[in-house]
């Protein structure tokens, strides 16, 4: 059996490969492989073959929806009338909601560290080992767990 976890870089590691080495668990059935950052900075806007889940567009819909309908509102008591006062309320909500979305992203990615998995780490175990090493992994702040049985993953059991 495999147990698999992923780790932030830190002391805990190795705090944990320690504890799992004092369960007996020889090192050659440890294995802990880092991975690689992004180099390049994500896009901002999306292609027809690339898209991150993250729209730009979303926030100005619904602010270019809201400020026009308050222009049109408005605009029967204003000089332009309903017609014109919606159309510049539905685009300065559309460039208003674009814009905070950019800043909003920019800040984030420039901003506060999220939560990332930087190191792998693989632990090829019997059946029985696996609630100690689990209990071990998860006590040294792991930030996910799998094992798989016989080289099939539990996920692909399931179906």
């Amino acid at each position: 059996m495999y147990v698999i976890a992923t780790f932030e870089n830190s002391l805990f590691i190795e705090l944990a490969i320690s504890a799992i080495e004092q369960k007996g668990i020889p090192k050659e059935k440890i294995l802990a492989a880092p991975l690689d950052k992004r180099s390049e900075p994500r896009q901002l806007f999306d292609t027809i073959h690339r898209a991150d889940g993250l729209s730009l567009f979303d926030g100005a819909a619904m602010l270019g929806t809201c400020f026009m309908l308050l222009g049109a509102i408005y605009g029967y008591i204003l000089k332009w009338g309903p017609i014109i006062w919606g159309i510049i309320g539905a685009v300065s909500g559309l460039l208003l909601g674009f814009f905070i979305k950019i800043l909003l992203v920019k800040n984030k990615q420039r901003g506060g560290k999220g939560i990332t998995a930087e190191i792998v780490l693989i632990i090829r175990c019997e059946e029985h080992q696996w609630e100690t090493i689990e209990k071990i992994l998860w006590d040294h702040t792991a930030l996910g767990i799998t094992r798989i049985h016989n080289g099939i993953s539990p996920i692909l059991t399931q179906s």
